[in-house]
């Protein structure tokens, strides 16, 4: 790190990056410390960087952003872990009981969830995304509920104001929803930011919130937080996942389905 003066805000800037990028991590306080700064200084540093997108701000300090920020068409999204997404989508399926009223988030594994729903007699169905709403309607035992909003035409969903308005209407016993990157400290995050916000009423509607994803999400942060660790019950995922990473969710008290 000599080559860079940490007297001077660009030393610094590129110090702290260097920093990020062996151990993960800074604190606001530690490095407020190390540069013989005040912690305003440091947190408008931070701050700068993130506009930049090379880290994402975390509570008292921030961490190295693994670059998941790009948003794909559903179609190239979902070929991609085809197979552990449907085992996911399977063994979920299995955690809804008859008379349930359920929201299923958009994305490719809430859609391998909706692709078992055929054997239920009575099931209500709320969803903001019309590739999951369009196979449900042939199905007459379920009922199928539509919040509206704006069309984003890369995911199929609808989103803005009216749907999250319309959502605080509804009240779930089970939530199914997906995330592109989940990380112990952060929480789980999406590329887009009007999806995030309307993740986040769903959450508060929801008497049990199960994600499901598949394990190559894991240790990846993306551009807008959708909640914590704590703000899941369950989480349904493939073998792939770390031990690491089972232990961690374990001890934020969550239940870890694995799906064969």
């Amino acid at each position: 790190m000599s080559d860079l003066d940490p007297n001077t805000t660009v030393g610094r800037r590129g110090i702290i990056l260097k920093i990020l990028d062996t151990k993960g991590q800074v604190n606001v306080h530690e490095l407020s410390e190390q540069f013989n700064v005040s912690e305003v200084t440091i947190r408008n540093d931070l701050t700068q960087l993130e506009h930049k997108n090379l880290l994402i701000r975390a509570r008292g300090g921030a961490i190295k952003t693994d670059k998941v920020n790009l948003e794909m068409k559903l179609s190239e999204k979902k070929v991609q872990h085809a197979r552990e997404k449907e085992a996911i989508g399977k063994k979920a399926a299995k955690l809804i009981e008859e008379g349930d009223t359920i929201v299923l988030d958009s994305g490719t594994t809430t859609k391998e969830v909706s692709n078992h729903l055929h054997r239920y007699k009575n099931l209500t169905v709320i969803t903001n995304a019309l590739n999951i709403a369009a196979p449900l309607a042939e199905l007459e035992q379920i009922n199928i509920i539509m919040p509206g909003g704006v069309m984003r035409k890369k995911s199929l969903s609808l989103v803005g104001s009216i749907a999250q308005g319309n959502f605080k209407n509804f009240f779930s016993d089970k939530l199914f929803i997906g995330a592109d990157g989940i990380d112990s400290q952060l929480g789980f995050s999406t590329p887009h930011i009007e999806e995030a916000a309307l993740n986040r009423t769903m959450l508060k509607m929801a008497k049990k919130v199960i994600l499901v994803v598949d394990s190559s999400k894991f240790k990846k942060r993306s551009l807008a937080i959708i909640g914590q660790l704590t703000d899941i019950d369950v989480v349904v995922t493939d073998k792939g996942l770390s031990d690491d990473d089972y232990d961690k969710l374990v001890n934020a008290g969550i239940e870890v389905i694995i799906a064969d």
